[in-house]
């Protein structure tokens, strides 16, 4: 699947991505505005200072959409299991508009980027009306309270799933059987044959003097061994196949910018074309089933490159990038980054430039990301939740239902969040000062 999603996008965890972190879950999911408003006017910032297009601008809001959507995964839920669920925002900072529909309160704040939802009774040390206690998370069933907590990084594997299903069906994914003329060569002392054959970019080439084509190397092996012959391309063009010929000259002769492009003693024939490769679709079931072997393949690579981000060498090689950056994306240093929200959203910019299939890879990896990321089994993650879920499960005796002493795990909780605060500020620093460069070439 690595033709599918940036490998950046499956190895570095980007930041600022995730909506939860509540330290010790009291306000319900993603209830932390002032941290979730750093993250946002970081993400404003990014965009005001790398984007200038509209497509960039809809794939920033794409992903806050994706967060809302997690939100909105936690909130369903909740409700099914009968809890409380207080509020339901869109954004954040000032109250622009809200409205109260039974005992949710649902509304729009100033700055559109993310959501969150409050649910009463998350842990122990909450409080709340006594009328209200048995519609608490914390008085909720063992399987309402772990569906509740994981339902936010279901979502982002559904959507993950979608996606992936999209491209499988509809957008198409690389097929290195369908070699394609990518753009016309240029050179300095003639005109190419290409260019004098009427070959055109997007032409798929079929067959050469009558034999299939299955690869780019043996198209052009056949060139380079037929200098000054004539040769017939087969090609598909508008849904039409046509015959061209063409006569490949030696490249003894040609030169690029004035300067011989080869010094060989053998002959060797071109006509002047880069070759690239066309895509396949397939039908809807049998996308289905590659969407789902590409969602198990990538979240073994995603729980891979989070091990190694937390190894000793992964921190160390994150540690050398603070002293000595690399901006060279396929550099270990550099693959050992994180994104903040300035590099979310320059990758979101580079990924537009790139075509669809790429944005829908980053947007496939991200939700892949962070629903992992999520599941982490530590406060204030949603994995957290779960732990806490199962260790309250394991710990209780027929009859008499045991509650966790949340404070005991706040030290824990803490130093989580402290890691995530200096990751976000260390990867902003790399990504304003030393940007890595394409990914997407």
């Amino acid at each position: 699947m690595s033709n599918l999603t940036p490998s950046r996008s499956q190895t570095d965890p980007p930041l600022g991505a995730s909506s939860e972190v509540d330290l010790a879950g009291a306000r319900g999911f993603g209830g932390r505005p002032l941290v979730r408003l750093i993250v946002v006017l970081l993400v404003l910032l990014a965009l005001a200072i790398y984007t200038s297009t509209l497509p960039t601008v809809l794939v920033v809001l794409a992903i806050v959409a994706m967060i809302m959507i997690h939100e909105l995964g936690h909130f369903i839920v909740a409700k099914i299991s009968g809890m409380k669920v207080t509020e339901y925002f869109l954004g954040f900072g000032p109250r622009i508009y809200s409205k109260k529909f039974g005992e949710t309160e649902y509304g729009v704040k100033a700055i559109p980027a993310g959501g969150y939802v409050r649910i009463i009774g998350m842990n122990s040390i909450d409080e709340v009306p006594e009328a209200d206690e048995e519609r608490t998370y914390r008085k909720a069933s063992f399987p309402a309270r772990i569906a509740t907590s994981a339902a936010g990084s279901f979502m982002h594997f559904l959507m993950a799933f979608v996606i992936l299903w999209s491209i499988f069906a509809f957008v198409g994914v690389p097929d290195a059987n369908k070699v394609i003329v990518g753009q016309l060569s240029v050179f300095s002392n003639m005109a190419t044959p290409a260019a004098q054959a009427g070959l055109k970019p997007g032409d798929q080439i079929l067959k050469v003097d009558n034999k299939v084509v299955t690869s780019g190397s043996e198209l052009a092996s056949f060139i380079n061994s037929h200098p000054g012959k004539q040769i017939v391309l087969e090609v598909a063009r508008n849904n039409k196949d046509l015959f061209i010929r063409v006569t490949p000259v030696n490249a003894m002769n040609v030169q690029e910018d004035h300067k011989a492009i080869y010094t060989g003693k053998k002959p060797l024939g071109m006509i002047g074309i880069v070759l690239g490769y066309g895509t396949s679709t397939y039908n809807p079931l049998q996308a289905v089933s590659k969407a789902a072997s590409g969602i198990v393949s990538t979240s073994a690579q995603t729980v891979s490159a989070l091990v190694s981000h937390f190894s000793p060498h992964g921190i160390s090689l994150y540690a050398s990038q603070l002293v000595h950056p690399s901006t060279n994306p396929a550099s270990p240093g550099a693959q050992s980054r994180f994104e903040s929200p300035v590099g979310i959203v320059r990758l979101a910019s580079q990924a537009v430039h790139s075509g669809l299939e790429t944005v829908l890879g980053l947007l496939f990896s991200i939700n892949i990301f962070v629903g992992i990321f999520n599941m982490i089994p530590l406060l204030p993650l949603d994995g957290g939740h779960v732990a806490v879920a199962v260790y309250e499960w394991a710990r209780s005796k027929k009859g008499r239902r045991y509650q966790m002493d949340i404070t005991k795990a706040m030290p824990l909780t803490y130093a989580v969040f402290a890691l995530i605060i200096i990751l976000g500020v260390t990867a902003l620093y790399l990504d304003v000062t030393h940007p890595l460069g394409n990914p997407f070439g």
